[in-house]
């Protein structure tokens, strides 16, 4: 009888296992979006990253809420804002209570693991399988693949479905990985928000090399997925992260730091093309309720968007918004320049409550002090060229001016100025928009106890006396 039971119990375990929708996530590590060519790189060679996305989904409005590794990454797996998780500010860790992805699926027969790249704390809010990467000096794809082949491979034998997040260091300066030699500073399309310096296209072909190197990672995971008969079984995604760490991009509120590329092949999708406003909180409860797990009230601060992928086009937000916090980030720990956006699709609001002062980050230090000899050794310091630049040229002086000081508001219209290069804050043909856009923004803000950006920061500052207490 107890033999009996046994085989019953196995065979509906089995079931279970067969109905069961796995995932694969792969992250990479501030790579701006349009370095794909899905979103119009003719330049950078992303044919694995191309082709999933003409083949699969392709997501055009995903954001992030604040441009920086850590809070992304705890946005991502907890589902959270990181108002909520209290991760606003750079290498921060969320608060104890907080609940992610492992705290869902596990109890659902998951095993749900993260390779590489962590980021993320403490281990309670994040109770991943936790597998090592290897030193951002070495390539670290073959490691990526053969540890997911591995883990895999535990899965299937253990008859568990499987979540599993692979996060490469490729397109993290330092740059270190790919082949820089398929690139010729010369013949590459130097975006509009950056300043065409030699130093900038030196700097953008050992960039590519790596966006190019995370691509090959892609294209070898969907072949592993593919030779085990798992990838009609398997949600696959891709994201970019947020934006590289060249001016305008992460450290900022600006388009090309929050605005994140995501592709996917997803079984059973009824969609080719994702429109609607995406914010990063929302992925945390699409994949768990694509895995069945029925999210309580209080679960997520992101909403699902499975409904899009299977065909539905209403539109699930208004709008989305973002934060950057200056503080405790290197050679800037205790300067307070936060600043909040609020966007839909066309337009972009943005608020620098502390637009007296400055802001900064490590990239940005020795042009801000304008002290060349400042620039460390080895390190390519692509904001200090433009200083240079700007001094020689006038036509340049304002685009750099605008690195350090900010005015209080900054308002854009991507439809006719999607690289947010002029600043239409002034213009009164918006006034009436602009005037709806602050209003809720101040409201979100007051609702995120956010109400005064500056002590917010001040509260975050991580001063050494602080320490000793």
């Amino acid at each position: 009888m107890r033999l009996h039971f046994l085989v019953l119990y196995l065979s509906f375990s089995a079931l279970l296992y067969a109905q069961k929708t796995n995932i694969v996530f792969i992250l990479a590590d501030d790579m701006n979006r349009d370095s794909w060519g899905i979103y119009g790189n003719k330049d950078c060679q992303t044919p694995n990253i191309d082709r999933i996305a003409s083949e699969g989904l392709i997501f055009e409005n995903l954001y992030a809420t604040v441009a920086m590794c850590a809070p992304f990454r705890q946005e991502l797996y907890s589902g959270r804002s990181p108002w909520r998780t209290g991760t606003l500010a750079n290498h921060s860790k969320s608060t104890p209570e907080t609940k992610s992805l492992p705290h869902y699926l596990k109890p659902m027969g998951y095993r749900v693991a993260l390779l590489g790249k962590s980021h993320v704390g403490p281990s309670k809010a994040y109770p991943f399988e936790y597998v090592k990467g290897i030193s951002k000096s070495k390539d670290g794809n073959d490691h990526l693949v053969a540890e997911s082949a591995k883990f895999i491979d535990s899965a299937r034998t253990e008859q568990k479905p499987f979540c599993l997040f692979i996060a490469s260091d490729d397109s993290h300066a330092p740059f270190t990985t790919g082949d820089p030699s398929q690139y010729s500073a010369d013949q590459l399309t130097v975006p509009p928000y950056w300043i065409d310096t030699p130093t900038m296209r030196e700097a953008m072909v050992q960039y590519y090399a790596e966006v190019t190197n995370f691509d090959s990672l892609v294209g070898r995971v969907e072949n592993l997925l593919k030779d085990k008969n798992l990838l009609d079984k398997t949600i696959f995604i891709v994201c970019s992260e947020q934006g590289s760490q060249f001016p305008f991009s992460k450290w900022t509120c600006y388009d090309t730091g929050l605005h994140s590329g995501m592709v996917a092949h997803w079984p059973g999708a009824k969609s080719k093309q994702i429109n609607q406003l995406i914010s990063l909180s929302d992925i945390a409860p699409t994949l768990a309720e694509a895995a069945n797990y029925n999210a309580k009230e209080d679960d997520f601060d992101g909403l699902s968007f499975l409904k899009a992928i299977q065909g539905d086009e209403t539109e699930i937000r208004p709008y989305v918004y973002g934060a950057f916090t200056n503080c405790n980030i290197i050679d800037n720990r205790e300067r307070i320049f936060p600043i909040r956006v609020i966007r839909n699709k066309d337009y972009s609001l943005i608020y620098n409550p502390n637009h007296t002062g400055i802001t900064s980050n490590t990239t940005l230090s020795a042009a801000l002090e304008n002290d060349l000899s400042k620039t460390k050794k080895g390190k390519v310091d692509i904001a200090s060229t433009w200083l240079e630049l700007s001094i020689k040229d006038p036509i340049y002086k304002k685009r750099v001016q605008q690195l350090n000081k900010r005015p209080e508001y900054e308002f854009f219209n991507r439809k006719l100025d999607p690289h947010e290069l002029k600043n239409q804050i002034d213009n009164p043909e918006y006034k009436s928009l602009i005037q709806d856009m602050k209003e809720a923004l101040i409201t979100q803000l007051s609702t995120l106890s956010d109400a005064d950006p500056i002590a917010t920061e001040r509260s975050l500052v991580k001063t050494k006396n602080k320490k000793k207490k």
